[in-house]
């Protein structure tokens, strides 16, 4: 079981709607049961608080599900937000069996709170139903917040186009209000046709860039940016447009003293079968948002969670050259279930692969790997050997990045029990590994030779409050 990332005993962590407060961030979240399998029972919205992202306060309930009458049988997600003297959440009320009833199953829905804590359901579901040309059926997920150049509200959602599920018409709308209480369809806010689907859209500005986050599900399923110096766009892409792999997804951001916070999750494989795909709801784990020179945007960790571990054992620099071959050096053995590593890589001219083994069997070979293939400018997370064939789907399990030969690479990696999670120069990577075939950690380098440097293992957690 995972000691270090939040997942509420008993139950899996869904889409997250953040909001911070003074020193302390309000985890708004769906709990899936599995009961008896993803979106099996209907969910409200829980509550943990955290400051830290390391020990969180369990709150409860903070907006019940309706019955299964009701339009909000299932409270799927929305946002939260202060604006004219209340906190507010508008959501999306989700009901599976309205469809068959000729009526739409996902509608925006409000309530409010004085201290994000006590929820009051308004009435105002009817203004938010889906819009002629629309599919009744995809409307979800609202995000709201405050555009002071134009002294108004702004509500963004993920929608698409009435017709076949398959036709990539997935864009996000726009609503605007000037009192929270009237509200003006304004159409597409961005119509990429290139998803079939947006969900969990965010919308944020960082010096003179906009930002705004989807994710989608049918083409790597995973969350995507794009920016722009107005708000209303033109939309481009980055060169890398995403934060994370397929594992990581919808997440939301909230900026709070300073720091933008991604918070997303990490799902689980089906079966916990590393051969199986991944499935809805998983474990909580956050990246820190930063903006590179370029206006792009990278993420790492946040620095409260990687000073949660202590006894940091420092490892004496040295160097693998390994010219047509491949050659593995152990740096820890009984790591356990629970640790975080951290060091400087640098890969010479023509050198294939290195990488970092987790998990690792000595005597067997058998091994989790992040393995960067030096000339295709990629990292994937994968088992070795995958033999029999396959033993670990890896689709949507790596990133990009430009590998540079002679140049240092700070690699920070946290394992959590079935949870990894590995930061690369601002790109990250989070994987699911279930089958742990040894407890070392190893760095090994493909046809090649590197220098690690400044390499530091710690294998337990600071005493927790």
């Amino acid at each position: 079981m995972n000691k270090l990332y939040y997942q509420f005993p008993g139950t899996w962590f869904g889409d997250c709607m953040p909001y911070g407060k003074d020193n302390d961030f309000y985890l708004f979240h769906q709990r899936d049961n599995r009961k008896p399998c993803p979106f099996g029972e209907p969910f409200g919205w829980d509550l943990a608080i955290t400051s830290d992202f390391v020990d969180y306060k369990d709150m409860g309930i903070a907006i019940p599900r309706g019955t299964d009458e009701e339009q909000d049988q299932f409270i799927f997600a929305g946002s939260v937000f202060e604006g004219e003297g209340d906190y507010h959440a508008f959501y999306t009320g989700y009901n599976r069996e309205y469809p068959k009833q000729g009526k739409p199953s996902q509608v925006l829905m409000h309530a409010v709170s004085d201290d994000l804590i006590h929820w009051t359901k308004t009435s105002d579901i009817m203004k938010f139903t889906p819009q002629a040309g629309y599919d009744p059926d995809d409307w979800r997920d609202p995000f709201v917040l405050r555009d002071e150049e134009n002294k108004q509200y702004i509500l963004i959602l993920g929608a698409r186009k009435e017709g076949p599920k398959t036709r990539q018409s997935g864009r996000t709308v726009k609503f605007t209000s000037k009192d929270l209480k009237e509200w003006k369809f304004e159409g597409d806010f961005w119509a990429p046709n290139l998803f079939v689907m947006h969900e969990m859209v965010d919308l944020f500005k960082i010096g003179d860039w906009w930002y705004h986050v989807v994710t989608e599900y049918s083409d790597r399923s995973k969350m995507i940016y794009r920016m722009s110096r107005n708000i209303d766009g033109p939309w481009i892409a980055p060169k890398d447009d995403a934060f994370d792999g397929r594992a990581y997804y919808a997440g939301r951001t909230f900026c709070l003293n300073g720091h933008r916070m991604l918070f997303g999750w990490v799902a689980t494989k089906e079966d916990c079968d590393d051969r199986n795909n991944y499935e809805w709801a998983g474990t909580f784990v956050p990246h820190e948002i930063y903006q590179r020179k370029d206006g792009s945007l990278g993420v790492k960790i946040p620095d409260t969670v990687w000073n949660a571990f202590s006894e940091r054992e420092k490892i004496e620099d040295f160097s693998i050259d390994s010219i047509g071959a491949r050659s593995e050096k152990i740096i820890k053995k009984n790591c356990g279930d629970i640790f975080s590593f951290e060091a400087d890589i640098m890969f010479e001219e023509g050198s294939h692969a290195f990488g970092i083994r987790c998990y690792d069997d000595p005597e067997t070979e058998q091994a989790y790997q992040f393995i960067f293939h030096c000339n295709e400018n990629r990292y994937i997370c994968e088992k070795n050997p995958n033999w029999p064939w396959f033993t670990y789907l890896s689709q949507g399990s790596e990133r990009p990045i430009e590998l540079i030969p002679n140049k240092i690479y700070n690699i920070r990696l946290i394992i959590d029990d079935t949870i990894a999670v590995i930061y690369v120069d601002g790109v990250a990577l989070s994987a699911r590994m279930y089958t742990k075939p040894g407890d070392a950690l190893g760095v090994f380098v493909s046809e090649g030779k590197i220098q690690v440097k400044n390499c530091t293992v710690s294998t337990k957690l600071k005493k927790r409050l």
